[in-house]
C-alpha cells in the first residue's frame, strides 16, 4: 500500500512528457474545484434564505402549540391550567381563541381570521417586532391590529374612532333566516395597529382581546382554540411536549415550531434536495474529466509499468497507484473547491457583494453538516471515477512494452 500510495504521489506532481495529458489533468482538476465550490456556495445560500423565510414565517409561533383534534374548540378549566402551571420548563402560556370571520369597514367586505388573545400573548410572542404602526390591542375592550394587507384593502387606518370595523360570524342554529341580524352575530371594534408578518398572514389575520373573541363566537368562560406555550431556554422541549400532552389528553395535539410548519419545512427541504442533485450531477460531469485523465495516464506509463511489472509489482499493485493518484487529485481538487466557496461565503456575509434589494444582502449562512455533505459528495464520486479508471488495466496492458 505504501509503495502504490509513493508512486500515486510522483504521478500526481510529475508532468507528463504529452502537453494533451497535462491539460487534461489540470482541466480534471478545475472542474473538481468548481464544482466543489459552487455545490458548497448554492448550499450555503439555500441555508440562508431557508434561515430568512422561516424567520419572518415563524415569528409569531410559540415553542408549543396545544389545539384539538376534535372540532374547533375545547374546554380549560382551572385544575387543567393549575396542571400545567407546574410543569418546570413551561415558562408562559396564552390562551387563544380562532375562527374565520368576516370584517367590514365603510362598507367595504372582507374575509378573514380573528385570533383572540389574552394578556400573556405579549410575554409567549415577539408581537413588538411585527408592529409597524400603532400599539398593541388592550384587554377587555373592542380594539384591534390588522395586517397590512387587510389594512390595504380596507383602506383602513388607526384609531379612526368614528368608523368602526364590524365583525360578522354566523349564527349556530336551525331553521329559516329572514334577516341578516338573525344570520350573523356581529361586533364593533377600533383598529388600534398595523402589523407586518409575511403577504399570507398579513391579508387573513385580524387580532383581538381574548374577550371581543369570546363575545362574537359566544364562547363560554373556559372555551378556547389553542393554547401557546413559551418554554425556559434550558427547557427540554420534547420533555415538556410529553407533559403537556400527558395533562391535556389525547383529544389535544401538541406540535412544536416545525410542526406547526411542517408543510413549509417539507417544501424547503424538498427545494434543498432537488438543488443538491442537480449540483451532484454537475459534479459527476466533471468528473468524467478525472476518469479520462487517468486513463490517458495509464496509456502514456505503459512502459513505465511494464518496468514495474517485472520489477515484481502485482497487477492490483499497479491499479491501486492510479486508483489512489485519481482519489487524490480529487480531494485536493474538493479541498481547494471547499477553501474557495468559504471565502466567498464569507466575504458575502461580512461585504454583502450580492444584494436582493439596495438595503437587503442576499442572505447566507455557513453551516458545519453543508462543509461535511459537499466534502463526502466529492470523496465519494472522486472514489468512484478513480476505481472506474483503474480498473481498465490488465495484465496483458502492463506486460506489453
Amino acid at each position: 500500500m505504501n509503495f502504490s500510495l509513493y508512486i500515486a504521489k510522483r504521478y500526481l506532481r510529475s508532468k507528463s512528457s504529452n502537453n494533451a495529458i497535462n491539460f487534461i489533468t489540470i482541466l480534471a482538476v478545475i472542474g473538481i474545484v468548481l464544482g466543489a465550490a459552487s455545490l458548497f456556495i448554492v448550499l450555503s445560500g439555500f441555508a440562508g434564505l431557508k434561515n430568512f423565510t422561516l424567520e419572518y414565517t415563524t415569528i409569531i409561533d410559540p415553542d408549543l402549540k396545544a389545539e384539538t383534534t376534535i372540532g374547533k374548540s375545547f374546554i380549560l378549566n382551572e385544575n387543567i391550567e393549575a396542571k400545567l402551571q407546574a410543569i418546570p420548563g413551561i415558562a408562559m402560556y396564552s390562551k387563544v381563541i380562532e375562527e374565520r370571520v368576516f370584517s367590514s369597514f365603510d362598507g367595504k367586505p372582507y374575509p378573514a381570521y380573528i385570533k383572540g388573545v389574552d394578556e400573556n400573548y405579549e410575554r409567549v410572542n415577539t408581537v413588538d417586532s411585527i408592529l409597524i404602526q400603532g400599539s398593541w390591542v388592550t384587554q377587555k375592550t373592542s380594539q384591534i391590529v390588522v395586517g397590512r394587507g387587510i389594512a390595504n384593502s380596507l383602506s383602513l387606518g388607526v384609531l379612526d374612532y368614528g368608523k368602526r370595523v364590524s365583525l360578522f360570524v354566523p349564527k349556530p342554529g336551525k331553521g329559516q333566516i329572514t334577516s341578516t341580524k338573525d344570520a350573523f352575530k356581529q361586533v364593533q371594534s377600533v383598529n388600534v395597529g398595523i402589523f407586518f408578518i409575511n403577504e399570507k398572514l398579513n391579508d387573513s389575520y385580524i387580532f383581538s382581546s381574548i374577550d371581543l373573541a369570546r363575545e362574537l363566537l359566544d364562547y363560554s368562560k373556559n372555551q378556547i382554540s389553542s393554547v401557546e406555550f413559551k418554554l425556559h431556554p434550558d427547557a427540554d422541549e420534547a420533555q415538556v411536549k410529553a407533559e403537556i400532552q400527558s395533562v391535556l389528553g389525547d383529544k389535544i395535539s401538541v406540535k412544536n415550531r416545525a410542526q406547526l410548519n411542517d408543510a413549509l419545512y417539507k417544501m424547503l427541504n424538498t427545494e434543498n434536495l432537488v438543488v443538491y442533485l442537480i449540483f451532484t450531477l454537475v459534479l459527476i460531469i466533471a468528473l468524467f474529466n478525472v476518469i479520462g485523465s487517468i486513463i490517458m495516464m495509464i496509456l502514456d506509463k505503459k512502459a513505465t509499468l511494464n518496468t514495474l511489472f517485472n520489477l515484481g509489482a502485482t497487477v492490483k499493485d499497479i491499479r491501486r497507484i492510479f486508483f489512489l493518484q485519481g482519489t487524490l487529485m480529487t480531494l485536493v481538487g474538493g479541498t481547494i473547491g471547499l477553501g474557495i466557496g468559504l471565502i466567498v461565503i464569507v466575504l458575502q456575509s461580512q461585504f454583502s457583494l450580492v444584494m436582493l434589494t439596495p438595503s437587503l444582502p442576499y442572505p447566507v449562512d455557513i453551516r458545519l453538516d453543508n462543509l461535511i455533505i459537499v466534502f463526502l459528495t466529492i470523496t465519494v464520486l472522486g472514489i468512484l471515477a478513480s476505481k472506474i479508471a483503474s480498473v481498465r488495466i490488465s495484465k496483458n496492458l502492463v506486460k506489453t512494452s
